[in-house]
């Protein structure tokens, strides 16, 4: 009998830790951990190109008139925003071409991709309009650590926190409450991880994790509203 108690027991604290994760878990972006070791996927669809491509749009990223290599994905594709500062390497009918995504296309079908006028001249004849192609995600050609971007609006009682400069997509974002434990951030579908109730005045610790749960860990991060602030490292290139 007091072997089937301690079994007993057992389960039922199982059962409790098994609802706290869900509880913990709950509010985590829905990305999935991948292996550095895994083959890039191939992908298929077809290419189109948008006019007005000036390197902002959905991901609320600022316009890079000087780098106009740059796209909107599909809804499918887009992640809730998953995929917003990602790079993807594109093959068409007349060449390939590297573009980050700063945008969705909500009316493109899973695959297609939507490019600016630049980036669609290198893989096909622009008067064409729409082409076949196959492309793969690839690491972002990123310069010095990430960046932290606090939104316009941005404050103790509302945090709005974006990662910028980041060399692969975001998996997850927490930060480290006055209880000392860290709690993660949902993300919006406009790429921005936001606290409803506030993460305090700050300086803050953020916890960052890329897809392939690269860490990277930032204390005494200011909170400056629509202003950047540096972090203090990079996620590391897969072999």
């Amino acid at each position: 009998m007091k072997g089937i108690q301690l079994l007993l027991v057992a389960w039922i604290v199982l059962l409790q830790l098994s609802c706290a994760d869900k509880a913990v878990t709950s509010k985590e972006p829905e990305q999935i951990l991948h292996d550095c070791s895994d083959p890039p996927v191939v992908r298929t669809g077809e290419a189109t190109y948008y006019t007005w491509a000036n390197g902002g749009g959905n991901c609320m990223f600022d316009p890079t008139p000087n780098d106009l290599m740059v796209a909107a994905m599909n809804h499918v594709d887009y992640a809730g925003s998953g995929v917003c500062g990602s790079s993807v390497r594109i093959t068409g009918p007349s060449g390939e071409v590297t573009v980050r995504i700063v945008d969705q296309c909500g009316d493109c079908p899973v695959g297609n991709i939507d490019l600016s006028p630049a980036a669609f001249s290198r893989i096909a004849d622009i008067s064409l309009g729409r082409v076949p192609i196959t492309w793969r995600f690839v690491p972002t050609a990123v310069q010095g650590n990430i960046i932290y971007h606090f939104k316009d609006g941005s404050n103790q009682w509302w945090t709005a926190v974006q990662i910028r400069n980041h060399r692969y997509p975001i998996a997850r974002v927490e930060y480290r409450t006055q209880q000392g434990t860290f709690t993660s951030v949902n993300r919006t579908d406009y790429n921005y991880f936001v606290e409803p109730g506030g993460m305090g005045p700050g300086p803050y610790t953020f916890r960052v994790t890329d897809i392939y749960g690269h860490v990277l860990v930032d204390s005494n991060v200011v909170h400056r509203e629509n202003q950047n602030v540096a972090g203090s490292g990079q996620f590391p290139l897969c072999n």
